[in-house]
């Protein structure tokens, strides 16, 4: 049984893919800021008959992440998933700098810290899966949203440095990005945007959303667990270093 971590793991994607993995025979290791509902989503897959464990984690604190490695010390991790995610919506000179430093320290600093603790047992053990969750947002830009873009892109190249400097082991790292899924974190953003814009939360979804997708869908977070589980499975072995979009065909126009 592989063992997978996801950090942002108690609520909206992380969590769906979570309960995903754990269904697939798994072993779960769900992280979060909020110790409590790490816990109890842990809890919730056990008492449908998964293996998880729930771990307190601040992607940005290098304290949280090293009492995390000693918590789980003895517990090898084959599979580390970068969720850890976080939005802030508003035009550049309405934006803190603080906030705006903080996406960063999330969603891109973030992500090399907790990359960077558990690649050596993944060089010793001569295995590892690393997925980030990047967004479409990693390839194409939106108004408002100049720090969250800015991480997203930056995950692509990130992604594409480990795949070169891990080329010699049986370790892969990718980054998924999906168009908007339907979570509180976009629930949030529709709002915001909202507001932004001078529209209703539905001419949101029509106009800004859904209207750049062909397929007028959002992405559902069973075609993003899936998607990952692909990229952690034999099947995917040599596929590393890679962009793999879920959009409805936004990108193709």
């Amino acid at each position: 049984m592989k063992t997978v971590l996801i950090s942002g793991g108690a609520s909206g994607i992380g969590l769906g893919v979570a309960q995903h993995l754990a269904a697939q025979n798994y072993k779960v290791i769900i992280t979060d800021l909020d110790e409590g509902a790490a816990k109890r989503e842990a809890n919730n897959i056990v008492d449908q008959g998964g293996d998880a464990s729930g771990y307190a984690l601040d992607v940005t604190n290098e304290d949280s992440v090293e009492r995390l490695l000693q918590a789980l010390s003895g517990t090898p991790v084959d599979i580390l998933i970068n969720n850890a995610g976080i939005q802030h919506v508003a035009p550049l000179d309405e934006f803190p700098i603080d906030k705006w430093q903080f996406l960063i320290e999330v969603m891109l600093v973030g992500v090399a810290r907790l990359t960077k603790a558990f690649l050596p047992n993944m060089k010793s053990r001569g295995f590892g899966r690393i997925v980030n969750i990047g967004s479409i947002h990693s390839l194409v830009a939106s108004p408002y949203k100049s720090a969250y873009v800015s991480a997203k892109h930056g995950l692509l190249g990130f992604s594409k440095v480990l795949a070169l400097e891990t080329s010699e082991y049986d370790i892969t790292i990718n980054t998924v990005c999906p168009a908007y899924v339907k979570t509180p974190l976009v629930r949030k953003q529709i709002a915001a945007q909202a507001k932004e814009h001078g529209l209703t939360e539905d001419e949101v979804v029509e106009q800004i959303m859904l209207k750049p997708m062909p397929k007028k869908q959002f992405i559902s977070i069973e075609e993003l667990a899936g998607t990952c589980q692909f990229l952690v499975e034999p099947a995917a072995k040599n596929i590393t270093g890679q962009t793999i979009t879920l959009d409805g065909g936004w990108v193709a126009q």
